[in-house]
């Protein structure tokens, strides 16, 4: 098996031109080398929906993950329940932080999230996501290339040393009109946020409408030099 203590053998390729550019292929991959020690760490935002799409096919009672940070969008809790109910055999767990919003203000300060984002995403995704992962051998993520800057080497298959995991990223060679189109195509439950210029959904207090169509995730943490929460670099 491939895993973070075992890199070095890694030689897996896949081919791109099944429709899916790749996705499908991978996934069937990933499923069917690690089985049940893979976990899909899903954000709900609109490549998360896909993924969900495309891993029912392979795995349709595959775990997975939602960060529950407690100061998400109600509309994201919304989409998560509507996704509940279109994909019944998932197994979605709802992993929440150690410290709950009032123990984190008494130990840290009120709103962290303005005074050091960096901490308070530490504490409330970084911290369970390393208590998820360390129960499995790797993890799916919904990277695509085009997102950003920080995104655009990602790999299908990706040594992931912040977690000594191995990241499966099934989505990299799709553009944001493939995400869309598959979307509608398929008539998939989503977070309606999508629509109000919001491309990239996180916590509430950090998330702003795109400023940018050229960056994706620039309405994350405005004003704080900071476009990435941690989880993948």
């Amino acid at each position: 098996m491939l895993t973070y203590k075992t890199w070095q053998e890694h030689e897996q390729t896949f081919e791109t031109d099944d429709g899916y550019s790749g996705a499908l292929n991978v996934l069937n991959w990933a499923y069917g080398h690690y089985g049940e020690e893979i976990v899909y760490a899903c954000s709900f935002g609109i490549e998360g929906i896909v993924l969900i799409d495309l891993i029912s096919k392979v795995k349709p009672d595959a775990s997975i993950v939602f960060l529950d940070t407690d100061v998400h969008f109600k509309e994201t809790y919304e989409t998560i329940e509507r996704v509940k109910e279109k994909y019944p055999k998932l197994r979605i767990t709802m992993k929440k932080p150690a410290l709950t919003l009032a123990e984190q203000a008494e130990q840290h300060g009120d709103k962290l999230w303005e005074t050091n984002p960096n901490q308070c995403c530490a504490i409330r995704k970084l911290q369970p996501l390393n208590e998820t992962l360390s129960q499995s051998k790797a993890w799916i993520s919904g990277l695509r290339r085009e997102q950003s800057e920080t995104r655009k080497n990602v790999q299908f298959i990706n040594k992931d040393d912040k977690f000594q995991s191995v990241k499966v990223c099934p989505l990299i060679h799709w553009t944001w009109k493939d995400v869309w189109r598959y979307v509608h195509k398929n008539d998939l439950p989503y977070n309606p946020l999508h629509d109000q210029g919001y491309p990239s959904i996180g916590c509430f207090h950090c998330t702003q409408p795109a400023f940018s169509a050229d960056d994706l995730r620039s309405g994350r943490w405005s004003g704080q030099g900071k476009t990435e929460c941690g989880l993948h670099g």
